[in-house]
């Protein structure tokens, strides 16, 4: 008799490469649903184009670090795993900060401080305590990445929010604040738009995440609710 299937999330096969990336991306979000890596979140989402050149350096580190991580669970002693995966994580947040200081400055310049802070990133962290020193390679791969994905996704979002209300722009693109002159279209209407200045400070990031993580708290519920009736 075949042994049975262990489910995970969303009812995929536990640890697999899909269960690990949908688990990251939305049943375990770590920006929506578990709350952390809140320093990051709220600091550098003032646009769209931070949010996402954070997620993506985060997401890097994230996935290979793991990697690495699950490769060498068995040879480090447990007594020095914490510096072991510190040192893990330094080394690929380093690589990341070299690439961005060449390829990307205003980008580096912009998110400052918070990609040597990648380091002490509590959701890389707490992926390579709780999941990678325990697993194999291609499914802590796939946990950072689905872990990653679902942080970028999260954050980008924000700081559109916050971008497009209180500056006007997507992208930095102008997108509210300019169009047609003629009365009663809806280029006049985007013309006349007012940016929210408060949603570019740092207040408006609680703003937007406390809005998010309610629709997000709505659609688990509803979820839930459809799975109980259907029983």
């Amino acid at each position: 008799m075949s042994e049975e299937v262990k489910k995970g999330a969303l009812g995929l096969v536990q640890d697999s490469p899909a269960e690990r990336f949908f688990n990251g991306l939305i049943a375990e979000n770590p920006t929506l649903v578990l709350m952390i890596g809140m320093c990051p979140t709220l600091a550098v989402t003032s646009s769209a184009m931070n949010g996402l050149g954070m997620g993506l350096a985060t997401t890097f580190v994230l996935a290979l670090s793991n990697a690495v991580i699950a490769a060498l669970r068995k040879i480090i002693p447990a007594t020095v795993r914490i510096p072991s995966f510190i040192v893990v994580i330094a080394s690929f947040v380093t690589i990341v900060q070299l690439l961005m200081q060449a390829y990307f400055p205003a980008l580096n310049k912009a998110l400052g401080v918070y990609i040597p802070l990648i380091v002490v990133n509590c959701i890389i962290f707490g992926r390579a305590e709780a999941y990678a020193s325990k697993h194999g390679i291609v499914p802590s791969f796939y946990d950072g990445v689905g872990m990653g994905i679902g942080f970028t996704c999260a954050i980008t979002v924000i700081g559109l929010f916050r971008e497009l209300i209180g500056a006007g722009t997507a992208f930095n693109i102008q997108i509210l604040g300019i169009g047609s002159v003629i009365p009663g279209t809806i280029g006049a209407y985007l013309a006349k738009y007012q940016p929210v200045s408060i949603f570019v400070q740092q207040a408006g990031a609680f703003f937007v995440l406390a809005f998010l993580i309610a629709f997000m708290n709505k659609v688990k519920a509803n979820s839930a609710k459809k799975k109980k009736e259907a029983k």
